[in-house]
C-alpha cells in the first residue's frame, strides 16, 4: 500500500513543476519583449507566490509524515544527490547569479549589468546565508546524534524488561520527539531557501528579477524532468 503523503505530494509536485515550466517560458518571453515594468512585476509576483505555495503544501504534509521528505520519490537521482536537508542548498543561488552574469543564456542579459552596490549587497547576503546554512547543519547533526544518545540506549535496554504495551509507549514518545526535531530542521532549511530568494530579489531591479527567475526556474525544471517521469510512473502504479 502506497503512503498517502507520498501520493499527495507526488501529484502536487508534478503539477507544480509543469506550472513552473510554463512560468519560465513566460519569463523568457516577457524578457525579450518591450513589456512594461508593471507586467514584469506581475509575473515576478506570480512566480514568488508559486514558490510559497510549494512550501505551504510541503509543510502541511510534512506534519503528517516528515520522513517522506527526507527520502522523496518525486525527484530524480541527480536531484537527490544535490539535495540539502530536503531541498536545494541556498548557496547554489549565488553561484547561479555568478554564472548568469557571465553566460549569455535566454533572459540573463540584465544580470551582466549589476552595479557595484548590488554586487556588494549580494556578497553581504551570501555571507549571512552561509552562516544560516551552518546553523541548520549543526541542528541536523544534533538530530542525528539524538538517534544514539543516552535516552535511546536506555530505551533499548528497557525493552527486555517491560511489557509490549509499555515498550510501544516509550518508543512512540521517542519517535515523536525525533520526528518533531526533523520537521523543525526541515522548516529551518526551507526558511533559509526562501530568505535567499527574497534577499536576491530585493537587490535586483524588476527587469533583473525577471531574468534571474527565468534562470532559476529553467534550472529547476530541467533538473526535475527525470524526477517528474518517476512521479508519473509512481502515480500510475498507485492508481
Amino acid at each position: 500500500m502506497k503512503n498517502q503523503v507520498e501520493e499527495k505530494f507526488a501529484e502536487f509536485f508534478e503539477k507544480w513543476v509543469c506550472q513552473l515550466d510554463d512560468y519560465s517560458q513566460q519569463l523568457i518571453r516577457i524578457s525579450k519583449e518591450s513589456s512594461s515594468e508593471a507586467e514584469q512585476q506581475a509575473l515576478v509576483s506570480k512566480l514568488t507566490s508559486h514558490y510559497k505555495e510549494y512550501y505551504t503544501v510541503k509543510w502541511a504534509l510534512a506534519h503528517e509524515d516528515v520522513l517522506v521528505f527526507y527520502c522523496p520519490v518525486w525527484v530524480s537521482t541527480f536531484e537527490m544527490a544535490c539535495s540539502w536537508v530536503t531541498g536545494w542548498k541556498p548557496s547554489i543561488i549565488f553561484r547561479l547569479v555568478d554564472s548568469l552574469r557571465k553566460t549569455m543564456v535566454p533572459g540573463a542579459g540584465s544580470l551582466a549589468e549589476l552595479t557595484e552596490q548590488q554586487l556588494r549587497k549580494i556578497e553581504e547576503l551570501r555571507l549571512k546565508i552561509r552562516l544560516e546554512e551552518e546553523k541548520v547543519e549543526r541542528e541536523m547533526e544534533r538530530q542525528q546524534v539524538a538517534l544514539a544518545d543516552r535516552k535511546m540506549v536506555e530505551l533499548a535496554r528497557l525493552t527486555s524488561r517491560l511489557s509490549n504495551g509499555e515498550v510501544d509507549g516509550l518508543v512512540e514518545v521517542a519517535l515523536k520527539g525525533l520526528l518533531s526535531g526533523l520537521e523543525k530542521v526541515m522548516k529551518a532549511a526551507d526558511c533559509v531557501r526562501l530568505k535567499t530568494l527574497k534577499g536576491i530579489l530585493d537587490v535586483l531591479s524588476t527587469k533583473q528579477s525577471v531574468d534571474f527567475l527565468a534562470g532559476t526556474s529553467i534550472l529547476q525544471t530541467q533538473m526535475s524532468i527525470r524526477g517528474t517521469k518517476r512521479v508519473q510512473a509512481y502515480v500510475n502504479t498507485s492508481n
